[in-house]
């Protein structure tokens, strides 16, 4: 049977080897955890002022663009802080001391749609040192899951009303009433657009077979061959008109009618200069008063004779309006005719010519 000396012994033993290894896990403990950088790593402190914690809790992780490099240690209420009254305080592995700069600024965040919230430092701004223990790190305020539903809130409101409304159409619809209910739960419709979708079937084989005029045009190669043609014609004929040729081509490339109608231009001004400088017939007419007053006269005097002879005056009027001065003249006209014809006919009956010599 063992002593008392070695049974206390043995507990000895085992309480050390329990204290032991509680020692070894506590430190295996420390060694995996990501978020501080095991037990062996200094932490540098730093801090941050929210306007709402956002349901953030202390041991929440810290990240580092998405990379966690430390945990929140306290969460303070500063009211002298006002209006970001909410102290967060992180403690950061000092490991990433040289990455976290003065600038940067930090977040509230979380991990997916319904995760927990964190803090997320981002770097962007960052153009100082590296940042201080004890130091202070600008926040970006940014709206949390509440805010997003608050301000949302008009607008759900708004689609239950549209919701509503089209609830209401598409009962509408369901009960026959109105053209669009009619025309979705009417079978005549149906069978009209089946009747229609087989004539167009019907058309379009008759088109793919080459009947009809469309049908032609498709299949046929006249009208191609012909469209062809008129394309080379009107090629042709732009080439002919480029080079010159006929009156059209003439037109464009012949420099004669360009010179021609510069001349007549020229000569149309010389004579319109003269005409104003009052030379000739009509420069005269237009600058001497003379001349116009003369032609007046002039026209005033046919006028009236042309008056005189409209009211049947003098012989002009008498042939104009004396039918039976116009009879004897057409007599006469008549006879004088007959008088020649028949001297051509027997010229010596009429031109006797006696020759007496004395």
């Amino acid at each position: 049977m063992p002593g008392q000396q070695e049974v206390r012994w043995s507990q000895l033993k085992v309480g050390v080897l329990v204290i032991v290894a509680l020692c070894a896990l506590i430190a295996l403990i420390f060694l995996m955890s990501g978020n501080t950088g095991g037990f062996w790593s200094g932490h540098l402190v730093v801090r941050s002022y929210f306007e709402n914690s956002a349901g953030l809790k202390v041991g929440a992780p810290v990240t580092l663009e998405g990379v966690s490099v430390g945990n929140v240690s306290q969460i303070h209420i500063v009211p002298e802080r006002a209006p970001t009254p909410v102290e967060v305080e992180m403690e950061i592995n000092k490991h990433y001391q040289n990455a976290i700069r003065e600038g940067s600024r930090t977040s509230l965040t979380t991990q997916g749609v319904l995760g927990d919230t964190l803090v997320d430092i981002d770097m962007k701004f960052a153009k100082g040192g590296p940042v201080q223990n004890h130091g202070e790190l600008q926040t970006t305020e940014s709206p949390n899951l509440q805010d997003v539903i608050q301000a949302s809130q008009g607008t759900i409101e708004r689609l239950d009303t549209i919701l509503d409304q089209v609830n209401q159409i598409a009962t509408t619809l369901n009960s026959k009433n109105g053209s669009v209910g009619l025309l979705i739960n009417d079978p005549t419709l149906y069978k009209r657009a089946l009747t229609t979708v087989n004539e167009l079937s019907s058309i379009v084989d008759q088109i793919n077979n080459g009947q009809g005029s469309i049908g032609k045009l498709i299949e046929d190669d006249t009208m191609y061959n012909r469209l062809n043609d008129m394309i080379a014609k009107a090629d042709d004929i732009t080439t002919k008109l480029d080079q010159g040729q006929g009156t059209a081509g003439k037109l464009l490339k012949d420099d004669t009618l360009y010179n021609d109608l510069k001349d007549t231009t020229h000569n149309l001004n010389q004579i319109t200069a003269s005409i104003n400088s009052g030379q000739g017939t009509l420069g005269m007419l237009t600058k001497d008063p003379k001349t116009a007053a003369k032609l007046s006269d002039t026209i005033d005097k046919m006028n009236a004779m042309l008056t005189q002879i409209s009211e049947g005056q003098g012989t002009l009027g008498a042939l104009f309006k004396d039918r039976k001065l116009y009879d004897h003249i057409d007599s006469l006209m008549t006879d004088s005719s007959d008088l020649v014809t028949a001297i051509r006919k027997d010229p010596k009956k009429y031109l006797n010519i006696r020759v007496h010599v004395f």
